[in-house]
């Protein structure tokens, strides 16, 4: 142990850290999980998260949604046309390059991402407003230098939001 380290030492802070956060991530997950129950037999995790992009992002190209997603073309393709099937997407020509086609939300899709969210927000609410009002605090500052640490901007910014799933292999 250093010197200047405090008893226990500043390792074991992180691990006591990174423990605790491991456990968070189980709880996000799980509610995630969850909040997706109702429509797991029409969407997939996948396939959610390209109606996650598509709600961000407006009309997006195949190549581009294939991108984000980390995903080959043949793969999202597939996700598409699943989509399209179960009326949650829909293909349209870009008005700006009629030669390219951009899949877009319907309706349907739109209300099952609101659907989805307002269930996660929901249970997570209900989880919050069983802490103490000091704990509620104390957690705000927690995870907002945490988010800050990881380069998430704030939910309250402007959509569309970094979707996390990017490995960023440093400087």
């Amino acid at each position: 142990m250093h010197r200047d380290e405090p008893p226990g030492g500043a390792r074991d802070d992180v691990e006591a850290v990174t423990h605790a956060v491991l456990t968070a991530s189980r709880l996000l997950v799980a509610v995630s999980a969850r909040s997706l129950a109702a429509v797991e037999d029409r969407v997939t995790l996948p396939q959610f998260r390209m109606l996650v992009v598509l709600s961000t992002r407006g009309a997006t190209k195949l190549v581009t949604l294939a991108d984000l997603l980390h995903v080959a073309p043949s793969t999202a393709m597939r996700m598409v046309d699943r989509l399209i099937a179960a009326g949650l997407a829909d293909r349209q020509t870009n008005p700006a390059n009629r030669r390219e086609t951009l899949l877009r939300l319907t309706d349907e899709g739109r209300h099952t991402v609101e659907d989805v969210t307002a269930r996660r927000r929901a249970e997570i609410a209900a989880i919050v407003e069983r802490l103490a009002p000091r704990q509620r605090a104390a957690l705000v500052g927690a995870l907002t230098a945490f988010n800050e640490a990881g380069g998430e901007p704030p939910a309250t910014e402007p959509q569309p939001y970094p979707l996390g799933w990017e490995v960023d292999d440093g400087p």
